[in-house]
């Protein structure tokens, strides 16, 4: 039966489900073709076996370790075990509802209403997702105290200015070292971007659609890497270090001193991207401080968990004259390789976007003792996830 009315009487759940699924989500697309994003089925089975769990602990395998002895004939070989590691995943929930008033009157007419629909929906929910990602990277570095913060810092470089050539493979290799080759996509703000295309780094990728025509993308390569241009990429306004005679520099001043043209009181100063507290007598300069991330192969695990009705149409024919609602919902997990989520901080049975951006619910995989010292923790070079801090 054709699906050409959008109410609650002649919508299709199925098909619309089927359509949504068949349009090109463009950006979510070339996240898995990177290999960045893999299905885990560790976490799909812990998931299905206890019927509705919205988050799980699962284990990961140790690697076999140890110093060898020397084999001459009078020493005894001595045995180990490896060490099982556990990393907590969790599934985030999210639901949403469009009303439109006579909306099947108004916009179907001669459109097919499913293609109109569905392309907007596949796209919603490609941001849908991509949040939750953000926000989850935005977790991990905001991980504190002991091997957390090694990581952190390790797999962070800051560029004094803006991105240049060897940026990406000198900010892979200190976080990586050899494994820098796993490294398979780019999360960058178009500033960014556009600063590297200018420098011919970046070489955009094109997309044939059904009808033949080939444009651009926002995605393009950059050493190898694929680049994901988007301006919901973290830039933050503040204040950098400067010289004197750098333009735009401001002196900074105490805070009991009244401020000139030219200067401005310490406590202004905020956020301030310098090393430390900024003192008087110094000088800043305001600007936009972009946050980059790169991913490596399988850095991140995906798995849609599904959910009973993902979408649904409801109509009121008595409410300004009838409305119909379309509502959608979705389970998903997202769990990064080698970070474990650990629940401290969240209010229901689906994390937030600012609860999965809380640094206090993650950590470094580790052995599970309670006690620090007891613990052993993944190498964190086995972890393919950088941060890049660029003027540009």
């Amino acid at each position: 039966m054709p699906n050409t009315k959008f109410d609650a009487k002649s919508f299709n759940a199925e098909a619309f489900k089927y359509k949504v699924g068949t349009v090109p989500n463009l950006k979510m697309n070339e996240l898995k073709k990177s290999s960045a994003l893999v299905g885990n089925p560790d976490i799909k089975d812990v998931f299905s076996s206890q019927n509705g769990t919205g988050y799980a602990r699962i284990a990961m395998r140790g690697l076999a370790d140890g110093d060898a002895v020397n084999y001459d004939g009078q020493t005894d070989i001595t045995a180990t075990s490896t060490k099982t590691f556990e990393q907590g995943v969790v599934v985030v929930g999210r639901a949403k509802g469009w009303v439109e008033r006579d909306f099947s009157y108004d916009i179907t007419g001669k459109v097919d209403f499913m293609d109109n629909i569905a392309k907007q929906i596949a796209e919603y929910k490609d941001g849908l997702d991509q949040g939750t990602i953000l926000a989850i990277l935005k977790g991990i570095f905001a991980m504190t105290g002991g091997k957390n913060a090694e990581f952190v810092a390790k797999h962070t470089t800051t560029v004094d200015g803006d991105m240049t050539a060897t940026t990406l493979n000198s900010a892979t290799n200190k976080a990586c070292g050899a494994n820098k080759k796993a490294f398979a996509l780019v999360f960058m703000h178009s500033d960014v971007s556009t600063g590297l295309e200018n420098l011919n780094l970046i070489e955009r990728l094109k997309y044939t659609d059904a009808q033949g025509i080939t444009r651009s993308l926002d995605l393009g390569t950059w050493n190898g890497k694929l680049v994901v241009v988007d301006d919901d990429m973290p830039a933050e306004e503040g204040y950098f270090p400067a010289t004197a005679s750098d333009p735009g520099a401001l002196k900074v001043v105490a805070n009991s001193a009244t401020p000139t043209d030219g200067e401005i009181k310490a406590s202004a100063v905020t956020p301030y991207f310098g090393n430390g507290a900024v003192a008087a007598d110094t000088y800043v300069v305001p600007g936009t401080r972009y946050t980059t991330y790169a991913l490596g192969k399988g850095s991140i695990s995906y798995e849609d968990i599904g959910v009973k009705v993902p979408y649904e149409m409801d109509r009121d024919p008595k409410v300004n004259g009838g409305e119909d609602t379309l509502y959608i919902r979705q389970r998903k997990c997202f769990a990064p390789f080698g970070i474990s989520y650990e629940k401290v901080s969240q209010a229901s049975l689906s994390p937030t976007d600012a609860e999965l951006a809380n640094g206090a619910n993650w950590s470094v995989v580790h052995t599970g003792e309670s006690a620090e010292k007891d613990r052993t923790y993944i190498n964190h070079k086995a972890i393919a996830i950088v941060r890049i801090f660029s003027r540009g």
